[in-house]
């Protein structure tokens, strides 16, 4: 597959805690330049980062991030204040203590609340898929169906793991087919990418693929196709991307 149509379908990625502005405009300038989905960047640098690309490419931030616990109250706050900052995408993070204490209803209006906030935009739900069970994964593909949410994604990139090739292939058979997934976490080369395209993933949550084609471009890729991820990667350490 093309570059540039897996590049297409990244979420071009920086939510380290300490992740400047310097930077953000750098990575801002590298989605514009490789024609990236978005850019996935911390809320406090949304109303700046949107200043700054002036609507050539769309802005994703997260909410609940990254642990899900905050009330359903505050997530609608924080979305409606991303979006009023230029955020156009929104990845929120499912509350995972009423997973486990299986409460579903709970859950599933925990979204409700964020999408009444979040309508004309795009909303994705944060599962963490490597703290669930198949069975809370498949009950969460039917919860996040019903929840009106464009996306389920696999992970945060700040907790135990990332994306798996089984997971994905999970989410996109147990989901509505209106529900895209995102998978995020531990991509680390194009035969990642194309894998997990392959098994139903819409979108891709790295910022290692850009680095990847700045780098085949400059002829310093070890590997198209092989790389380890980097410690910026989801899944790889906590100072991870989603």
């Amino acid at each position: 597959m093309d570059v540039s149509n897996i590049l297409k379908r990244c979420d071009h990625t920086l939510l380290r805690q300490d992740a400047t502005g310097e930077e953000i405009m750098t990575l801002c300038d590298e989605g514009i330049r490789y024609g990236v989905a978005s850019v996935c960047i911390p809320p406090c640098h949304v109303a700046g980062a949107s200043r700054y690309v002036k609507g050539r490419i769309p802005i994703c931030t997260v909410i609940g991030f990254p642990n899900g616990y905050s009330t359903s109250r505050v997530k609608a706050f924080e979305a409606q204040e991303a979006i009023q900052n230029g955020a156009s995408e929104i990845d929120m993070v499912a509350n995972l203590a009423m997973i486990k204490d299986a409460c579903w209803d709970d859950v599933l209006e925990d979204i409700k609340t964020v999408r009444s906030f979040t309508q004309g935009h795009i909303l994705k739900v944060i599962i963490e898929t490597c703290l669930l069970t198949d069975d809370e994964k498949r009950i969460m593909c039917a919860v996040v169906s019903a929840s009106g949410a464009d996306y389920i994604k696999t992970s945060t990139g700040f907790s135990t793991g990332g994306a798996t090739r089984e997971d994905v292939q999970l989410l996109r058979t147990c989901c509505d087919s209106r529900v895209k997934v995102k998978a995020s976490g531990g991509i680390a080369s194009l035969q990642d990418a194309e894998d997990f395209m392959a098994l139903g993933a819409d979108r891709l949550g790295t910022s290692r693929l850009v680095k990847l084609a700045i780098e085949m471009e400059k002829g310093t890729a070890p590997s198209a196709t092989g790389e380890k991820a980097d410690a910026d990667e989801p899944g790889q350490s906590a100072a991870g991307n989603a």
